[in-house]
């Protein structure tokens, strides 16, 4: 495979390397897979929520200013990817640990690199994201430079020790929300802002919030087991389950309310799309996880409430995402 098609392919999928292909990929395609590229997505997804709510509300869209948000945004998630595994390995999570083996090698854990090797490839995104984030806040005011604030303290204290004591979920509905979404419009504006943006930011972000809950419940035994008390380790399995299918429903009922009050136009009515496959996911959360995967219903084993929860969340985000871009369309150009 050539060094390209690898690039494409550590942006889909987290690849599994052996320590043998690894000493054969290229500094690029090493970095990718160690910073588990596949996921940036859902950042890419939010940056772009906030530049879309920033043309819809305020008919401005500095497109030089969105794209260096968009990296700033990718490299800062890449840099909390990478500290996540090396504050885990340090702290013995990731040893022994089959969960973690599923989302691509744990390189420090596994030997395939050095630790200070590991410390220059998060160097190399922080840098990348500070600098991002410094050119903003040159092009718009000190809020940009509060919002860079705020995403460094969680960047740095996510993994240890936020998430260690029920605080990791509330975090990633904040970065994901008002800090992604929110930084993006405020930038992408020109510096404009409005409280809308704050509200629908948070509907979306429980969204992907909701995938992370259910890899939390998957693994909650271990985490007990390794003194990582998750929200879902402090609920129990049955009311995280429950609390899940809530943050779903919420949603729909949110947008509902958007809708009437005319925050967002009809089109994002488009989410109703998702209801079927919300309706199966119901089926799934409302039993307790089986001891044996079940050949009928395909997850990544033993992750299953996190395979289920992301595959709809995967539908519903496409549709508001859909929803947000014909709303600018209707509203903009027709």
């Amino acid at each position: 495979m050539t060094s390209i098609s690898f690039w494409i392919k550590s942006l889909k999928v987290i690849p599994q390397v052996t320590k043998e292909e690894w000493g054969t990929l290229d500094i690029v395609s090493r970095w990718l897979v160690a910073s588990r590229a596949a996921v940036f997505i859902m950042t890419a997804i939010s940056c772009a929520i906030g530049g879309l709510l920033a043309y819809n509300f305020t008919g401005v869209f500095n497109t030089t200013n969105f794209l260096i948000c968009l990296v700033g945004l990718v490299f800062a998630h890449a840099a909390n990817n990478l500290l996540n595994d090396l504050i885990d390995y340090n702290n013995g999570i990731d040893k022994d640990n089959y969960y973690r083996t599923l989302y691509g090698p744990q390189i420090v854990e596994r030997g395939y690199t050095t630790k200070n090797t590991f410390y220059g490839y998060i160097l190399f995104a922080l840098l990348i994201a500070v600098t991002c984030g410094l050119f903003l806040v040159l092009r718009t005011d000190k809020t940009t430079l509060y919002l860079m604030a705020a995403g460094i303290i969680f960047l740095l204290f996510y993994t240890w020790p936020l998430k260690y004591i029920g605080l990791g979920e509330p975090t990633v509905v904040l970065v994901w929300g008002p800090l992604m979404i929110g930084g993006a419009f405020y930038v992408t504006s020109n510096g404009l802002w409005n409280w809308n943006v704050l509200y629908i930011s948070l509907l979306y972000a429980i969204g992907p919030t909701s995938v992370i809950f259910g890899k939390h419940i998957d693994k909650s035994d271990k985490d007990l087991e390794k003194k990582v008390y998750t929200i879902p380790v402090m609920l129990g399995e049955k009311i995280s389950r429950y609390t899940t299918l809530f943050i779903w429903f919420l949603q729909y009922a949110v947008v509902g309310y958007f809708i009437y009050k005319g925050v967002l136009g009809l089109s994002l009515l488009l989410v109703l799309l998702a209801i079927p496959k919300y309706l199966e996911t119901i089926k799934v959360f409302l039993s307790p996880k089986p001891t044996q995967p079940d050949p009928n219903r395909p997850t990544t084993w033993p992750l299953y409430f996190a395979s289920f929860a992301f595959v709809y969340n995967r539908r519903f985000s496409i549709l508001f995402l859909v929803g947000l871009i014909l709303d600018v369309i209707i509203s903009k150009v027709v």
